[in-house]
């Protein structure tokens, strides 16, 4: 009787806060199993909630920030709980999702709280790529628990949260610039969703929690019963409308949509598997931006062995003095590079023009399909005349010199894609024995 009523005490020494709640909104009804929950340092009440629950019957651990202890700072016991999630998420192979709202560390505990930091970092670092982790950002997250958060496969921000490395952000005039917004941090390709509120945050989690697999030795498993697509591909589709019309109802989301102006990178189900997809279409040509969103795409993909359908539909790559000076040059050749390298399954459909470079670039599929009005051209088709009186740069032309393995019309464009994924989603490639490749060009 005693027993019950110490734990009775305890339980009514760690109120019921909106973090709690929100991670039981976050879980299939009745499966959060809160871990650690007495857990203190030096005394002190942890700002941070940890555990583990299922999202549509798999298991994801948590750790969530809650503002309403000491601001969400982090303290010696916040910095425990958070690194036991790591822990037990690496011995289970399950995902990780954070939730962040705090003003920083707690500066009471000086260096210490570097420390802390240093080895929650650490612990993130060895498991990108094992597990999949994403975060979610509800209010401040500021500084090294920025650089925590980035770390993170997806990032997930409210519209009225802050995502900043450094404070304050103030023009010459002293008004507010913009930057630390979400808005920002979304548009500089930090931040991959942008949510409406709380509830859109979790929501966007659950779904992605859903669709990606356990870990990088598991397949996804998707279980939510969604209507399938009734294959209808037009020529006219571009961008997010042609990934919607090759997904289940209601699967589709898309990543990184204010980072690049020509591409559009999604997750979204095929009846019912889990398959990465590529568009280069929203603009002529790619940009530095471009290139540098779907590559990081790309290898997260191929990091969790998640299909990568590129839907190809550029000119090439924008040029310019401007664009040479910036670099644009390295984003595209790590974007060349991480295609070459990824050895899950990667089907291309040419659905309009692959020219030069870029089409160069997205080499290497498994199986390439063009469409029957496909241009495929080295260069140009005005400056190819010029210099080599070539003319035929139908995806017939291409096919008879193997670039490309089918040309299909528009209206077969669904089944042949999903025809070509049957095949080698389950594909097995042994890549070269090294310690990794070096991307960071």
């Amino acid at each position: 009787m005693a027993l019950k009523k110490t734990l009775a005490e305890m339980e009514q020494s760690v109120p019921e806060s909106e973090t709690r709640k929100m991670l039981g909104s976050f879980f299939d009804e009745g499966t959060f199993v809160e871990t650690d929950k007495f857990l203190s340092a030096d005394g002190e009440q942890s700002s941070v909630v940890t555990g583990r629950g299922e999202v549509c019957g798999d298991s994801v651990f948590v750790f969530a920030q809650d503002v309403s202890v000491k601001g969400g700072a982090v303290n010696k016991a916040a910095a425990l709980k958070i690194k036991r999630v790591y822990e037990l998420a690496a011995k289970a192979g399950c995902p990780v999702v954070g939730f962040y709202d705090s003003k920083g560390g707690d500066i009471a505990e000086g260096a210490g709280v570097l420390a802390d930091y240093r080895d929650i970092l650490t612990a993130s670092a060895r498991l990108s790529g094992v597990v999949p982790q994403i975060a979610v950002i509800t209010g401040v997250c500021a500084g090294c628990a920025a650089m925590l958060a980035a770390t993170a496969d997806i990032v997930i921000a409210t519209e009225k949260s802050e995502l900043f490395l450094t404070a304050p952000f103030n023009n010459a005039d002293g008004k507010l610039a913009g930057a630390g917004t979400a808005e920002n941090a979304a548009k500089a390709g930090v931040c991959q969703i942008l949510a409406k509120d709380n509830a859109d945050a979790v929501n966007k989690a659950k779904l992605l929690a859903a669709m990606l697999p356990q870990n990088n030795l598991t397949e996804a498993n998707y279980f939510i019963d969604a209507e399938k697509s009734d294959g209808n591909i037009t020529a006219s589709l571009k961008g997010i409308d042609l990934v919607s019309a090759f997904a289940d109802k209601g699967t589709v989301c898309e990543l990184g949509e204010k980072f690049g102006s020509a591409a559009v990178t999604a997750i979204a189900a095929v009846n019912s598997s889990t398959i990465a997809f590529v568009t280069t279409d929203r603009a002529e040509k790619l940009t530095a931006a471009d290139c540098a969103k779907i590559a990081r795409f790309v290898e997260f993909a191929d990091a969790f062995s998640i299909p990568v359908v590129t839907m190809v539909n550029t000119e090439g790559f924008a040029g310019s003095s401007a664009a040479e000076l910036a670099g644009s040059v390295r984003d595209c050749a790590r974007l060349a590079q991480v295609y070459a390298n990824a050895t899950t399954a990667k089907i291309n459909l040419i659905t309009g023009k692959a020219y030069g470079a870029a089409a160069v670039a997205f080499a290497g599929a498994d199986t390439a399909i063009a469409l029957e009005n496909a241009e495929i051209s080295p260069m140009n088709p005005e400056a190819l005349a010029v210099f080599a009186g070539e003319t035929d740069i139908s995806a017939f032309a291409a096919a008879a010199a193997g670039m490309v393995d089918q040309v299909v019309e528009a209206e077969n464009a669904y089944e042949a894609v999903y025809s070509a994924l049957q095949v080698y989603i389950g594909k097995r490639e042994d890549a070269p024995h090294r310690k990794h490749a070096n991307l960071s060009l």
